[in-house]
Formats: structure tokens, sequence, C-alpha cells
């Protein structure tokens, strides 16, 4: 599947973008591109082979069976907050603020 110019400009104009002419050629060989990777994807034969549940989960069942190793584990770095909690600074701009939420109007009726 290969796009036009034209796509580029309808995609730009529903997303309500403004894209001058040569980033309009920039994107349509970067989604041209991605298309190709995908076309790629989809020609490969998947029949009879598993999802995986998690994409270690085959890689370490891989390793045990080759080598008899423990099972590998993600280095996860600890969950913890990097940034200072600016709320109350973030909501005094903000027209309605109730219990540490902005209230928004209601759009949908």
């Amino acid at each position: 599947m290969a796009l036009s110019q034209q796509d580029i400009v309808k995609i730009a104009n529903l997303s309500k973008l403004e894209m001058p002419a040569a980033e309009g050629d920039k994107m349509l060989t970067q989604l041209n591109n991605f298309f190709e990777i995908v076309e790629q994807m989809r020609a490969v034969d998947t029949k009879g082979i598993e999802p995986m549940a998690h994409p270690t989960h085959a890689m370490s069942e891989a390793v045990l069976s080759q080598k008899n190793l423990q099972m590998i584990q993600l280095r996860l770095r600890d969950d913890v907050a990097s940034e200072p909690n600016n709320r109350e600074a973030n909501q005094q701009s903000a027209p309605a603020v109730e219990r540490g939420l902005f209230l928004v109007p209601k759009v949908i009726e």
C-alpha cells in the first residue's frame, strides 16, 4: 500500500494540521517506508506459531532449554516519582478546580 501526495494532504487536512510541501514530502517517504515494513511482516508465514504472553517469555524458555540457566529477570528501574508534585502551581491558571481536579464544561449531553 503506497500513499500519494494527495493522501498526505488529505490526512493533514483531516488531522487539522498545517503541513508545508517539504514536510509533506518527508512525511510521504516516512509513511511509505513504514507500510513497506508492514507488508514484509505480513508476508511471514506464522501458521502454527503460538503467540507469546510476553516478549521475554519465549526468550527465557529458549535460554533455559539451551543452557539450563535461571529465568531471565528484567532490569526494571524502581517505580519512584522523579518529578515533584506541582499540582497546585499547575492549577493556578485553571478556570475551575475542585478537590485537586480540573473542572471542564460538559461536552456530551
